[in-house]
């Protein structure tokens, strides 16, 4: 069934002339677009099937590593009384 899904998109993305993807691709997509946006981790482990949220941390560490920045920018406003 999986290779079914997987050939069935490649005519659909040909047939529309679309970029060349995989299908799975899609799903790195979905996670890389719910960690931008602020969506809690484990809520997108779990949408993404992953049993622990370490598997999903580990996939997408990259994605983690350049939010931190901004995180550790909101965490400054907060310390430094910005916000009063």
């Amino acid at each position: 069934m999986p290779d079914w899904v997987s050939k069935a998109f490649q005519r659909l993305i040909r047939r529309l002339d679309l970029p060349i993807i995989r299908y799975h691709d899609l799903r790195h997509s979905a996670a890389s677009i719910l960690v931008a946006v602020g969506c809690n981790v484990k809520e997108v482990s779990t949408f993404l099937g992953h049993n622990q949220i370490s598997t999903t941390l580990d996939i997408y560490a990259h994605l983690f590593n350049s939010s931190s920045v901004e995180l550790m920018r909101k965490y400054d406003t907060v310390l430094s009384g910005a916000n009063a």
